[in-house]
């Protein structure tokens, strides 16, 4: 499936990120979430019956750095389904930020 937005895949500061957050399937157990300008900023797995979010970041090179980026502090945020309304709301909420 193809987004409606040009992924990219760099650093991004929590003062760049964009809301509302876009989800893309990947796989079954896997949607990616990105930002409204289509930055990457982590994925929703599912573990056990239950979506977590995993944070993911980038450095200044562009080197992937699991568990980190701009939603660090959520990772492993739990959801009972995949709702981008809600991923968007919480994740973005949890920064003080609107969705």
């Amino acid at each position: 499936m193809k987004p409606p937005f040009a992924p990219t895949f760099a650093h991004v500061s929590p003062s760049q990120v964009a809301g509302p957050l876009q989800l893309v399937p990947v796989n079954a157990g896997v949607v990616s979430v990105h930002t409204a300008d289509g930055a990457h900023v982590g994925s929703l797995k599912l573990v056990g019956g239950v979506w977590k979010f995993k944070a993911m970041g980038y450095d200044a090179a562009g080197r992937v750095e699991p568990g980190h980026g701009p939603l660090t502090e959520q990772h492993n945020m739990a959801f009972a389904a995949l709702d981008a309304a809600e991923v968007s709301a919480r994740l973005l909420g949890a920064l003080g930020r609107p969705h």
